[in-house]
């Protein structure tokens, strides 16, 4: 199956939940809403024409000064999802305000979200509902702030740590 049938078999079963589809540079990438997310991960994993097996990265993206964004919200969380038994890709992309930067763990999907995702709170400060261990993955604890955020200082000091006693 091609990107732009797995694209309309996702708007077909999401309808109003799929804000948008597209296939920018080959990559076929679906914008759903926050509350079908979940249901829109799932579906992929599980239906066997699809069988997105692999969440192969999740990451996010800051607009807060990209150029016709904005209005738009601040935040887009990005799954890339890879089947192994049918070679193809999806990439699902879910906006998210900065403040309301919350969107569901998928975790119980695929457990290698537990790390990307903790990483995404990390650097850009969305939280994961329902994560199982949401503290810091690669900052330490009492560092202030997501560094790739775009409006973090880049001259900010941080507060210096020392060995535990």
């Amino acid at each position: 199956m091609d990107g732009a049938a797995i694209l309309e078999r996702v708007r077909a079963r999401f309808g109003p939940g799929v804000v948008d589809t597209h296939d920018h540079h080959g990559d076929h990438t679906a914008v759903v809403t926050r509350d079908v997310l979940l249901s829109v991960l799932a579906w992929c994993r599980d239906e066997p024409a699809l069988a997105f097996d692999m969440l192969t990265d999740l990451t996010a993206v800051d607009y807060l000064q990209y150029p016709g964004r904005e209005d738009g919200p601040r935040f887009e969380v990005v799954y890339q999802l890879y089947s192994v038994p049918h070679n193809h890709r999806l990439r699902v992309k879910v906006r998210v305000e900065e403040d309301a930067a919350v969107v569901p763990s998928a975790v119980a999907l695929w457990p290698i979200a537990n790390w990307l995702e903790r990483e995404v709170w990390d650097m850009f400060g969305v939280r994961f509902q329902g994560h199982p261990d949401p503290r810091r993955l690669l900052m330490y604890e009492e560092f202030v702030g997501h560094p790739l955020r775009k409006d973090y200082p880049i001259d900010r000091r941080q507060p210096l740590i020392g060995p535990g006693t």
